[in-house]
């Protein structure tokens, strides 16, 4: 994946991005993106990865990830 990906979940867009081996997650708020977390690309579950390089953003295995990585981020208050 070279460009930047949006998925909408739960009425909230949220944009992923490739970091090396890992994948930033961020949260779309107008034209503004505030990135959450990056997190390992090894902690993905395999068919998460392979919808993350098909850019199918409409994988459940994808979406609970992100889904994930967001809760992580309000867990820690942010």
């Amino acid at each position: 994946m070279t460009d930047d990906m949006t998925i909408d979940i739960d009425g909230e867009q949220y944009v992923l991005r490739r970091d090396g081996d890992g994948l930033q997650v961020g949260q779309r708020v107008d034209e503004n993106v505030t990135w959450l977390d990056t997190v390992d690309g090894s902690l993905l579950p395999e068919s998460a990865r392979t919808a993350l390089e098909s850019g199918n953003t409409s994988d459940e295995a994808l979406r609970t990830a992100v889904r994930g990585v967001v809760e992580a981020q309000v867990n820690r208050g942010g």
